[in-house]
């Protein structure tokens, strides 16, 4: 029975090997290299994936006109998933097997992602920069994972001991969202101020897809909390501060980079103003201080008739981290070669603020690092420098 359990293993292992051969060029022409990405184009995120696409679109374009990677146009395939993992599956299944891409790229959600993958790894087709935070997108360790976002856990137990420091806040507490991406805030708050020598007071939480969050924000001003750690995204950060505000209650409050988007404030208005939130891209405002950001704002209004957003930027730059290992493998492209130039590649900062990243055989999230905003007049202003955990 063992040798015959060996026999099948290395059966087993021959055929994977075999695919990976097979699919290594997959999506790779004399001509054009095909590309796929998943966005929630119809859904509850709608606005965050047609601005991934956006700015993927941008990057691709501009790549083009400048005659492409080593003499190889970018094609890119835009599946909509409406933000439903079984959907999601359905779109890679399309992307890898019909398509033929060589690559996945920025495709949005965590739930949509880990659905995915295993359509794409069959194939020996790459996750590349999904946009998500979530520690599953370079955990556990596969060669196919590339991951750029610096996560909610370490986002949070670096930033909220800092804050509560310098604040010099006495009682911390927490509100969040009862699933997965709350409880990584929470996680990475409470690890970060055990660390610090301090713990969360009091917390308290709430359904996905709630609206009241009255009896929530009751509970944390009855305790006294002098600063409040949001396990939110947008509607319910909006509801939360909103109803903190209303009822006279204004402590620290502080979201993860899932709260740093300019829905916040525009949908929330001047209640919002004081809010931090963690964030990597700096918000690209047309009017922005800073004159590469300013053109390059400008440049995608022009060609789009909206305003870019952060998530504009998350689209272009993995469009952009791309073509550079994509270049650096010269006219050979394939997986191998595309994993061995990421892996020895060096991202520089850009001119929106993000912090280098790099890779290496091992290592599969590019950067560590994060930083915070706060909302001032209705616009994030970036007020702290990158603290690595």
């Amino acid at each position: 029975m063992k040798s015959r359990s060996a026999a099948a293993f290395a059966v087993l292992a021959m055929a994977a090997s075999l695919a990976a051969a097979q699919n290594a060029n997959q999506g790779v022409s004399k001509t054009e290299i095909t590309l796929g990405s998943i966005q929630d184009l119809s859904g509850p995120i709608a606005g965050f994936g047609k601005q991934v696409r956006l700015g993927m679109m941008l990057r691709v374009d501009e790549i083009n006109e400048q005659g492409g990677i080593n003499g190889r146009k970018i094609k890119l395939i835009v599946e909509d998933s409406s933000y439903d993992p079984k959907k999601a599956v359905l779109a890679a299944q399309k992307l890898v097997n019909q398509d033929k891409i060589f690559a996945m790229v920025g495709h949005i959600g965590t739930a949509q992602n880990m659905a995915a993958m295993p359509v794409q790894f069959e194939k020996n087709v790459l996750n590349f920069f999904p946009v998500t935070a979530a520690r599953e997108m370079y955990e556990p360790f596969h060669r196919l994972k590339y991951s750029f976002a610096a996560t909610y856990y370490d986002q949070m137990r670096t930033a909220v001991p800092k804050l509560a420091k310098e604040k010099a806040a006495k009682k911390i507490c927490a509100m969040y969202q009862d699933d997965e991406f709350g409880l990584e805030v929470l996680r990475g708050a409470e690890t970060g101020l055990k660390a610090a020598g301090m713990e969360l007071a009091e917390k308290t939480s709430y359904k996905r897809g709630a609206t009241d969050f009255s009896s929530q924000v009751a509970k944390l001003k009855s305790s006294g909390c002098d600063m409040v750690v949001l396990g939110t995204i947008i509607r319910e950060t909006i509801g939360a501060v909103g109803e903190a505000r209303k009822t006279g209650y204004n402590p620290i409050f502080i979201g993860s980079s899932a709260t740093y988007t300019d829905l916040i404030h525009k949908l929330g208005g001047k209640a919002m103003d004081g809010l931090y939130a963690t964030m990597t891209s700096q918000h690209p405002y047309l009017d922005e201080s800073s004159q590469p950001i300013r053109f390059w704002a400008n440049k995608y209004k022009t060609k789009f008739n909206e305003d870019p957003t952060v998530f504009s930027v998350y689209g272009y730059n993995a469009i952009d981290a791309f073509a550079k290992a994509a270049q650096k493998t010269g006219g050979n492209l394939s997986t191998d070669a595309f994993i061995k130039a990421m892996d020895t590649l060096v991202i520089p900062t850009d001119m929106f603020g993000s912090p280098e990243a790099s890779f290496s055989p091992k290592k599969r999230l590019g950067n560590e690092f994060s930083r915070l905003s706060q909302l001032q007049e209705a616009r994030w202003k970036v007020v702290s420098d990158y603290v690595k955990p």
